[in-house]
């Protein structure tokens, strides 16, 4: 297997608040490491009270509104547009997350599962706001590094994580580590992703490939999301990975 496309699954989750799920869905629950992809909108008066998690760490980026994260670690914050934040579960931890006051917030939530070893790592938070995200012009386009070689992002899984903006005639080429696994998903508008054509909503998965070449001929936008596999079962239930 090199490669293949899915399109996310609308969907509501917490409390009101609508997604559109890449996995887990029936057909396919997960991408070693990666345990969850949600593209979110919520709407002020909708979010995600309280509720708990262990097993893995998440990722919520935010491309418009902002997120105010609260937990039992003491951790109060908000995060607005071009921030993302990361709570690593570990043994175990509760937190919210609660949109804007007003109007419409939406990002992507990401879950990177942690290797057995770790399951029990004592909970963390980290907020990164847009300012410190390093960025850098490409042909017709722009890169905003959230994980990987620059990024002030840390995690316990090698992963990373791009947000592409490219004009008409943008073109993009990654470098891919050996033996890592990811997916490029369209946020806005239609690429060519290694040959592929790739709609908005929809995601193009690879492994065993040295570089991902984008290109668009119309404005897009688009994450690339790749990290290093653990090779090991995922028990994935609700908002448990063990």
């Amino acid at each position: 297997m090199q490669s293949f496309i899915r399109s996310a699954v609308n969907g509501a989750e917490g409390d009101g608040a609508e997604v559109n799920r890449l996995f887990p869905v029936q057909a396919f629950m997960n991408f070693d490491p990666f345990v969850l992809w949600d593209d979110f909108t919520i709407s002020a008066g909708a979010g995600f009270p309280d509720h708990p998690h262990r097993g893995f760490e998440g990722i919520t980026y935010v491309f418009q509104g902002s997120v105010k994260h609260k937990d039992n670690l003491g951790n109060d914050s908000t995060v607005s547009s071009g921030g993302l934040q990361r709570f690593t579960a570990g043994k175990g931890i509760v937190h919210s997350e609660m949109p804007s006051a007003e109007g419409a917030t939406r990002g992507i939530q990401m879950w990177v599962n942690l290797p057995s070893r770790l399951k029990q790592l004592e909970p963390d938070y980290q907020q990164v706001n847009s300012d410190s995200v390093p960025e850098h012009e490409i042909s017709n386009g722009i890169v905003r590094v959230l994980s990987g070689e620059g990024s002030p992002l840390r995690l316990n899984t090698p992963v990373v994580y791009l947000d592409v903006k490219l004009d008409a005639g943008g073109e993009l080429e990654q470098a891919i580590p050996a033996g890592y696994r990811g997916f490029v998903y369209v946020i806005q508008g239609s690429c060519e992703v290694n040959g592929e054509a790739v709609e908005q909503g929809s995601a193009v998965f690879m492994e065993d490939i040295t570089a991902v070449n984008v290109s668009s001929d119309s404005s897009s936008r688009l994450m690339l999301c790749f990290g290093q596999p653990h090779g090991e079962p995922i028990f994935q239930h609700g908002p448990y990975v063990d």
